[in-house]
């Protein structure tokens, strides 16, 4: 059940982010604020692949972006590198941004399409003052390569000559330019054709592999979750559910939400029946979410407990935390 907590943290000195109850408001109107991420909190190792999933609308993008500071958090401490981002203000903020990267969800509408391919890439090359002419027209065409993009044929071309999957790999490509310890990934194949998805998946982790890459992986499909991230983060309605390595949280699910959102994962057998795990009702509103337990309104072994207590995550496995009063015994 969603609550929050600090337990998952771990004491090493190889973390390159940790956020610390960090929360994201959005005022409408002058009464009405929308909850969108309460008192998160997330450590990131250097070299691991931290996945955050949930529902539309728990908060996941949102959290992304707030780590980089678009928008700044309405409260919560963002360490990274070693330094606090929310303190941070103009150059001294700006300074930190080429070892931060974003790969968006929509890979056309992420690239303008005024500018070629070259251009594209070089932009953030000249910004930052990273080497000469030649140089970085050199750089341009290894970043191409690498993304598995002959720059002879896509050097001089716009975003709008090329497919979905195409594109993606120019963001990718992009994203690299200014060699960045840490990228997060918001949903970056879900706009794809299922073909093309494990072609960038793929290329993803070849890329982390070959730059020593950190990654945030933001997804709704588990499937690639489990394909791609060393450890998963359940979110829900802004929220932390359970976090545990991928194994952990599909074959030894301990929240109910979770549990739900596995059981939702097509299965491609006919002859299986539905697990009836699946959700009742609509997700509460991020204006007015449920007291304690934000889950507890969808959850069939809500108790009085869950309306008047928020949970706490707690390890109840060797690595693996949930927020929840009643976890599922395994």
């Amino acid at each position: 059940m969603a609550g929050s907590g600090k337990a998952h943290l771990r004491p090493t000195d190889d973390r390159v982010l940790v956020v610390e109850d960090l929360t994201v408001e959005f005022r409408i109107s002058r009464d009405k604020i929308v909850k969108a991420v309460s008192g998160v909190s997330l450590d990131l190792v250097r070299g691991e692949t931290l996945a955050i999933v949930g529902e539309s609308g728990c908060g996941k993008s949102t959290l992304g972006k707030a780590v980089l500071q678009i928008p700044k958090p309405t409260s919560g401490s963002v360490n990274f590198l070693g330094k606090e981002l929310t303190e941070l203000k103009g150059d001294t903020l700006r300074d930190m941004r080429p070892a931060m990267q974003m790969i968006f969800q929509d890979p056309i509408s992420s690239l303008d399409p005024r500018l070629t391919v070259s251009e594209t890439l070089a932009e953030p090359l000249r910004v930052w003052n990273k080497g000469t002419e030649t140089e970085i027209q050199a750089k341009i065409d290894d970043l191409l390569v690498n993304v598995n993009l002959d720059p002879s044929v896509v050097r001089d071309r716009r975003s709008y000559e090329f497919s979905g999957g195409q594109c993606q790999r120019i963001s990718i490509a992009r994203a690299l330019a200014l060699e960045p310890t840490m990228i997060i990934c918001d949903e970056p194949v879900s706009a794809l054709d299922v073909s093309v998805q494990a072609q960038i998946l793929n290329l993803l982790q070849d890329m982390k592999d070959r730059y020593g890459l950190t990654l945030i992986f933001i997804s709704h499909d588990l499937a690639v979750v489990k394909a791609v991230s060393t450890r998963v983060m359940v979110m829900y309605l802004g929220k932390v559910c359970e976090v545990a390595d991928p194994d952990s949280v599909y074959q030894r699910t301990r929240h109910h939400y979770t549990k739900a959102l596995v059981g939702s994962v097509p299965i491609p057998d006919p002859t299986r029946k539905p697990t009836g795990n699946l959700i009742q009702g609509e997700p509460p509103s991020p204006m007015n979410p449920p007291s304690g337990c934000r889950f507890r309104t969808r959850c069939a072994a809500a108790s009085e407990q869950c309306a008047a207590e928020e949970p706490q995550l707690r390890e109840v496995a060797p690595g693996h935390f949930v927020a929840c009063h009643h976890p599922i015994e395994v």
